[in-house]
């Protein structure tokens, strides 16, 4: 019974340590007139309105890179950030920024550490646009962080976003190689070996060619859809009841794309196979693209098949 009741004692003392060690600092508000500022400022922003994002920023106006590493960050002052307006305006096709769905901002207005005077407003957005030069397609969240002063006038804005975005626009605007394309090569034969293997109906010599744990994509299931080679098989065995295989001829000449980025290796090739669907004797012609991706070993790891089944049930 006294272990009981110590036990209890220090339950109820370790809760009230728990509550002691709380402390307000201050309101959060889902509506405020600092969210409004930020809001209308943003949207200035959006349409390239320099002249009205102007009049929403204090004189001593600063904004930061959250990202930023440096000890002491310089950031942007106020005619560095309407340059910033312009620009994006003029880069962006379909430039938006919106609230992240389910989202919202808040409004802060802190008690303590010299925050008395000033309201802190965060938001969560979506930035979107196409990159006018390159075409490169930005949909990136965005996490921002506002102090508007005691003057409704916003003071400092730091920004939290991928840059990674930007490393891609910036490689775009200049042409570069990316490897190599062969259109004799040993991979290329390899596909070819496998293609004509099933052919001959000999699906262990055509699957012999993958790799134990390689995966294989149908444009016709959903799109994060993979077999194994196990399940590939069996697939390829179904097909074969359901058709004669003719023949497969081999449309103009595959191509070996040896990449720089990734070290990836791909072979690209194009096929018509001529079919008899077996229940009603109906001739078939089955065009079909197929993405062959290889290990340093020289064995398939992944194939991709690009078809239209319809062709295969059409009436």
């Amino acid at each position: 019974m006294k272990k009981l009741s110590l036990l209890f004692v220090l339950a109820m003392v370790s809760i009230q340590l728990t509550f002691a060690q709380k402390k307000s600092n201050g309101t959060v508000y889902i509506k405020h007139p600092a969210i409004n500022i930020v809001e209308e400022m943003t949207a200035a922003f959006v349409t390239g309105d320099t002249a009205k994002v102007a009049r929403y920023l204090a004189d001593d106006f600063k904004s930061y890179n959250g990202l930023d590493t440096s000890t002491n960050p310089e950031g942007d002052d106020k005619t560095t950030y309407l340059k910033m307006v312009s620009f994006w305006h003029n880069a962006l096709d379909y430039f938006t920024i919106t609230r992240t769905e389910g989202a919202y901002p808040d409004a802060i207005e802190y008690k303590e550490n010299n925050n008395q005077d000033v309201v802190w407003v965060q938001t969560w957005e979506d930035f979107r646009g196409i990159h006018k030069k390159t075409g490169v397609k930005i949909d990136m969240f965005t996490h921002r962080l506002f102090v508007v002063n005691k003057d409704n006038k916003i003071q400092t804005e730091i920004t939290y976003f991928n840059e990674s975005i930007f490393d891609e626009i910036g490689s775009s605007f200049v042409n570069r190689t990316n490897g190599k394309i062969y259109n004799h090569h040993e991979n290329i034969n390899t596909v070819r070996k496998m293609v004509y293997a099933f052919e001959k109906l000999d699906l262990d010599k055509s699957l012999s060619y993958f790799t134990d744990d390689a995966n294989f994509y149908d444009i016709n299931t959903a799109y994060d859809k993979k077999f194994t080679k196990a399940e590939t098989k069996t697939n390829w065995e179904n097909f074969i009841d359901k058709f004669t295989v003719v023949g497969i001829d081999m449309v103009g000449y595959p191509d070996y794309l040896e990449y720089e980025m990734g070290e990836g290796r791909d072979v690209l090739s194009w096929w018509k196979f001529n079919l008899i669907r077996k229940s009603d004797d109906k001739k078939i012609e089955l065009f079909m693209h197929l993405s062959n991706n290889f290990d340093a070993d020289g064995k398939i790891t992944t194939m991709s098949s690009y078809y239209s089944s319809a062709l295969l049930s059409a009436k």
